[in-house]
């Protein structure tokens, strides 16, 4: 029976693929937007708690932070997939080992927020399970934090370690056959 998804590569590539640049950007995007725009559905979703309707104007930014929520959750299924089957290039070879596991740990971190988050607050909106929607508040500052210190590694490895970890997030990795 063939694979359904290819094996993980032996080698890491240089870069990223275009594929897996565009889900990261657009994917940040989609975060920031959220961050940003979706204090209304908490309101939206404490009036459906006490048993009252909701305007439409409240339920238009809901289902706009619903729908975007769940555009994340399925950008990132797409996203961890490239991520096993094209690999990522490693990090700057000679960095602290301090600065190593930041890395991993906020990657980490961010990948685990872009599923929990969409998860928690689908099961909170759809299934009315209050819990869930504790911790999707819960994670609201930890994903903050943790996309700064994503970015500001990111332009430190670029404007003071002089490294290519910001300029292979912006070009695709180029193939030689």
């Amino acid at each position: 029976m063939p694979a359904i998804v290819a094996p993980v590569p032996s080698t890491h590539p240089t870069g990223y693929s275009a594929a897996q640049i565009v889900l990261h950007w657009v994917i940040a995007a989609m975060v920031v937007f959220q961050l940003v725009m979706g204090e209304e559905i908490a309101e939206t979703y404490r009036v459906y708690r006490q048993g009252r309707a909701a305007d439409a104007d409240e339920l238009f930014q809901a289902d706009i932070h619903v729908y975007i929520g769940l555009a994340v959750l399925v950008l990132a299924v797409a996203r961890l997939v490239l991520r096993v089957t094209h690999g990522a290039p490693p990090l700057p070879a000679g960095q602290p080992k301090i600065q190593t596991a930041i890395a991993h740990l906020a990657h980490a971190v961010l990948y685990v927020a872009i599923f929990a988050m969409p998860i928690s607050g689908a099961v909170a909106w759809y299934l009315d399970v209050p819990l869930a929607g504790e911790v999707h508040e819960l994670a609201k500052p930890v994903i903050i934090v943790t996309v700064l210190v994503h970015a500001v590694g990111a332009l430190l490895q670029h404007f003071v370690k002089r490294t290519d970890v910001l300029t292979r997030m912006l070009r695709p990795e180029r193939r030689t056959a």
